[in-house]
């Protein structure tokens, strides 16, 4: 976050000294005002680039085995554009190396979901999966009671993405 808010005041007064070259090169024949607009939206450029460059960045540099099974779109009122281009503010991955299926059922698959957020830290949550009735139980108390199954739709990215092993 610190390293992006540099890049955006580096991209300001680079907008800003690119329009004073101009300026200077055309005899001072454009307005003032020029060089503050320039540098705000080179500024508002390089924040909206690092907004939708982020989950590339981010999916692409995932270890081996974390494969992204959900993305969630984002779109804002303040950021009108998102409408017409919405951009992807966060993911789950699972750690498919990892899924574990039952020694009684096998199609029981134990797996580790990581929520990935633009602005947030990662999150890890254990999630059992049964790939016969297409159920997913979330993690429930924590306290060693039985698992509260959910039924989802067929289509569930997150069952899906923990069924189709490799």
């Amino acid at each position: 976050m610190f390293l992006e808010l540099i890049a955006v005041i580096i991209a300001g007064l680079a907008g800003a000294g690119v329009t004073l070259m101009v300026m200077r090169l055309s005899g001072n024949r454009l307005p003032k005002w020029l060089i503050p607009v320039m540098a705000g939206a080179a500024m508002l450029g390089t924040t909206i680039s690092s907004e939708y460059s982020w989950y590339t960045r981010t999916s692409d540099n995932l270890p081996d085995g974390l494969e992204v099974v959900q993305t969630v779109e984002s779109t804002a009122i303040y950021r009108p554009w998102t409408y017409v281009f919405p951009y992807i503010d966060r993911f789950i991955a699972v750690d498919q190396p990892n899924v574990q299926a039952n020694r009684e059922n096998p199609d029981l698959l134990l797996a580790d979901l990581y929520f990935f957020g633009r602005w947030s830290t990662v999150q890890s949550v254990e999630v059992m999966v049964n790939c016969a009735t297409g159920q997913r139980a979330d993690p429930a108390l924590g306290d060693e009671s039985p698992p509260v199954w959910r039924d989802v739709p067929q289509d569930d990215p997150i069952v899906t993405g923990v069924c189709q092993r490799s």
